[in-house]
């Protein structure tokens, strides 16, 4: 799974490594380094017309259009890859509302006897990448509207397999123009993209346990203990 990342970059970096625009200049932006479901986070999406860029904040955990209470996002802030073309909840936001969730690190938990050690994960040269992820826009009364999104997961590559059986999508960069593109909106020609990241392109070191708290929010937490 995925229920916790990095993304320490400024905005200005996120709009140029994306080619991706705030068309309002309204969303306000630091570098966040223990981000966490329910939180709002930066997505780039793609419209149709002129197939331009733009960042766009939204909730981390997708509430389906359909649903009666919006505290369902908790329980979805990741699909699995290989049934999110028919599960009632992602099958249409992955047909038609797909994002890039930006990020330079993920955190993952390996149990050893009574406690649980946090690894962060990244390439091996810490730039910027992205998961694959889907949005949907909920309607709730007196005119509430939330958009909201989930980060897709995949079976784990070798350098994660003791750490954990699940590991989020990581598209390489020539995937994204497929990934954003509207007017692809065939399983079959998405399916492909939802794999195991290579191994041999990422690092993983033992951070502190200071990444357990949400309410850590700082450099600190991704501070490598001893790299492997």
């Amino acid at each position: 799974m995925c229920g916790r990342f990095r993304v320490a970059r400024s905005k200005e970096l996120l709009e140029a490594a994306f080619s991706a625009e705030d068309a309002l200049e309204e969303i306000e932006w630091t570098p966040r380094y223990n981000v966490a479901p329910a939180q709002d986070i930066l997505v780039v999406r793609q419209g149709s017309l002129g197939k331009v860029r733009r960042l766009s904040l939204m909730r981390w955990g997708l509430i389906p259009s359909w649903a009666a209470d919006p505290s369902i996002a908790f329980k979805m802030i990741n699909a699995r890859a290989e049934t999110i073309a028919e599960k009632t909840a992602f099958k249409e936001p992955f047909r038609f509302r797909r994002c890039l969730v930006p990020a330079d690190g993920f955190y993952e938990w390996r149990r050893e006897g009574k406690q649980k050690l946090p690894f962060c994960f990244s390439l091996l040269d810490e730039s910027l990448f992205a998961f694959a992820g889907v949005w949907e826009r909920w309607k709730g009364p007196k005119g509430i509207s939330i958009e909201s999104c989930s980060i897709l997961t995949t079976a784990s590559n070798e350098l994660m397999q003791d750490v954990h059986d699940r590991m989020p999508v990581i598209l390489p960069q020539d995937a994204y123009d497929r990934w954003l593109d509207p007017d692809c909106v065939s399983a079959p020609d998405l399916q492909p993209l939802l794999k195991p990241y290579s191994a041999s392109a990422m690092r993983r070191f033992r951070v502190s346990q200071r990444v357990n708290h949400v309410k850590n929010d700082d450099a600190e937490c991704a501070a490598g203990i001893d790299a492997m």
